[in-house]
């Protein structure tokens, strides 16, 4: 039997969510019914955030742009093919961090031996490629800050994403999932989340799995709000990014 970390119980707690200690895992439907109830709410609240947070960054949206077109060559938006709920496929944003038109290999190898517990932490700190040489410098500023997140806020406004919900999947991640991890694919996809303010990339991935599914079975409103105010400390401080 697997144990929960004390990161990702401590996290947890935080918000009122007990963490089990075993991973056979269900989505209750009496949970899936409250969470699809709140939708209407969740996604008039997600138009509205995204809409008055476009406007508001504008500004910091076409500096960071401008300085990604300055400081390598490529486009400055870089579009990926993800997973969104029930394994519906999206175009999904993000400022590009990387060099363009790099070899992939390097995540796809890791991803593999992270899903399946195979991975270990990258230098004794994360669950994650702390030193991948295919970022760029100013590519990691932007991702130790969180501003590389900054354009999905443009698919919270097509509907493919949230402001709250699990982070959504590269397609050939899924492809390593076990079954009980398809169920953080039953909701749509967040900016941030449970898992992002519990430790991000110190989290393990089959805890950063239970904390979506956790997340799903106890969401509120209140649980939405209470993890949008916590992201803010996570992006000032780098909390958990590399």
């Amino acid at each position: 039997m697997k144990k929960t970390s004390m990161v990702a119980n401590s996290a947890a707690e935080a918000f009122g969510v007990a963490l089990q200690p075993q991973l056979t895992l269900i989505w209750s439907p009496a949970a899936a019914s409250a969470y699809q109830r709140g939708a209407l709410a969740k996604r008039t609240f997600d138009l509205a955030a995204a809409a008055l947070g476009i406007l508001v960054l504008s500004p910091v949206l076409v500096a960071l742009y401008m300085a990604i077109r300055l400081t390598s060559r490529g486009p400055a938006i870089y579009t990926q093919r993800r997973v969104g709920v029930e394994g519906r496929r999206f175009s999904f944003y993000k400022f590009r961090t990387m060099a363009h038109r790099n070899d992939d290999s390097i995540h796809r190898a890791y991803s593999e031996r992270l899903i399946n517990g195979w991975a270990q932490r990258d230098g004794g700190r994360a669950f994650k490629l702390t030193a991948d040489p295919r970022v760029t410098p100013f590519g990691r500023f932007l991702r130790k800050s969180s501003l590389d997140e900054l354009p999905q806020l443009f698919n919270v406004l097509k509907g493919d994403m949230s402001l709250v919900g699990p982070r959504p999947p590269i397609e050939y991640e899924v492809e390593h999932y076990h079954d009980w991890h398809k169920q953080r694919l039953q909701a749509k996809p967040g900016i941030t989340g449970l898992w992002q303010v519990s430790g991000r990339s110190q989290v393990p991935f089959d805890e950063m799995v239970m904390l979506d599914i956790h997340y799903m079975e106890h969401w509120s409103f209140l649980l939405d709000l209470k993890i949008l105010l916590r992201t803010i400390p996570v992006v000032v401080f780098g909390v958990g990014g590399y």
